[in-house]
């Protein structure tokens, strides 16, 4: 099977060409970073103009690449949510009028079962089951992975996640947009002890067997100290390092705590925050010293990419779990289009600003 993969849940639009035995042909991304730093933020209007400007020229990039053409492919897989609902109406559209046009099945993939599947795109890929560590823009998630469609949620941010905490955080310390690699380079050149920084929910963590995380209160523990100290360069990365430190201590502890409390020994990490080197320093070496496994995507799979969820379509088709919603309908009276026409398809289509990943449990 060949998967047409779009992403374009925020500021990036990514598009991507999987086939289900030959893996990953082509892939291409635009990320929108040049736009939005005026703005110290992403501006969701101006991200889902890009987004239109963008898609069909990086389709077409991505084909000719490849050396395929639309109508080879099977299917076509986009981001249906979480994420900005503009700029997923754009890829949602766009995957469902090609789809139409072709006969052939759209795939609403939800934007995190995409990231935690990401590491099977590496050359060593991970088995089912194991752990995944979601570390992405709004989300921080320990989850369960039996297989396709199989999550069970271990743990989740109760109020801000490790990724605000580090863009807010950059804010606070005067850094540009996006804040977390600015705050992660900056920290490379501080030193973590000068400052004593809180790990939110992690103290009585053995005693609970609590898998939730917390991190407002450590940016408002940087927040009261920059006020307090009026750091200078050099202090402002110690506090860069300090904190780095903490939001690691505290995802390593959750992680290694939830592989013990399910009894498997791999673990994935995907998410933005997943390119993060310090983390994967100490994933690594507690892993080993544990005897657990650690899988990553790729650093060019950590952010949002097309690749991502062209697999998980892939994975969906094969698996013959497509979603969470019933069976398509076939569309009465419908002439057929394209080479795979006929098949039972309803083209009429939704974004899911906020989604739950257990609704896509079966």
């Amino acid at each position: 099977m060949l998967i047409l993969g779009i992403e374009t849940s925020c500021d990036e639009t990514g598009i991507a060409l999987y086939h289900s035995e030959r893996g990953l042909l082509a892939h291409a991304l635009h990320t929108q970073i040049a736009m939005h730093q005026d703005y110290g933020g992403v501006v969701p209007e101006l991200a889902s103009r890009d987004h239109i400007r963008r898609v069909l020229p990086l389709i077409r990039q991505v084909m000719r690449e490849a050396g395929a053409e639309l109508a080879h492919v099977d299917a076509v897989a986009y981001t249906q949510g979480p994420g900005l609902a503009g700029a997923l109406l754009v890829g949602t559209s766009v995957a469902n009028a090609l789809a139409f046009t072709l006969g052939i099945p759209a795939i609403g993939i939800h934007h995190l079962e995409g990231h935690l599947l990401s590491p099977l795109l590496a050359a060593k890929p991970p088995q089912f089951p194991f752990v995944a560590l979601l570390v992405s823009g709004g989300h921080t998630q320990l989850m369960r992975v039996g297989a396709v469609g199989e999550y069970e949620l271990l743990g989740e941010t109760v109020d801000d996640a490790a990724g605000e905490a580090f863009d807010k955080t950059a804010q606070l310390l005067g850094l540009g947009y996006p804040g977390g690699p600015a705050l992660a380079q900056l920290a490379g050149q501080g030193r973590a002890n000068r400052y004593r920084l809180p790990r939110p929910m992690l103290e009585q963590m053995h005693q609970t067997g609590n898998l939730d995380f917390s991190f407002s209160g450590l940016k408002t523990a940087v927040m009261l100290l920059v006020r307090k100290e009026a750091p200078d360069a050099a202090a402002r990365a110690d506090v860069a390092e300090s904190f780095q430190e903490a939001i690691v201590d505290v995802l390593v502890a959750k992680s290694l705590y939830a592989l013990e409390q399910t009894g498997l020994t791999q673990l994935v990490v995907a998410g933005g925050v997943g390119a993060n080197r310090r983390l994967r320093e100490r994933l690594d070496r507690a892993a080993a010293e544990q005897g657990y496994f650690v899988f990553y995507p790729e650093f060019e799979f950590c952010t949002d990419n097309g690749a991502m969820i062209a697999l998980a379509g892939a994975l969906r088709l094969g698996a013959g779990v497509v979603g969470a919603a019933p069976p398509p309908r076939p569309v009465p009276n419908r002439k057929p289009i394209g080479p795979k026409a006929g098949l039972p398809q309803s083209y009429a289509f939704t974004v899911k600003p906020r989604w739950d990943l257990s609704a896509m449990s079966l």
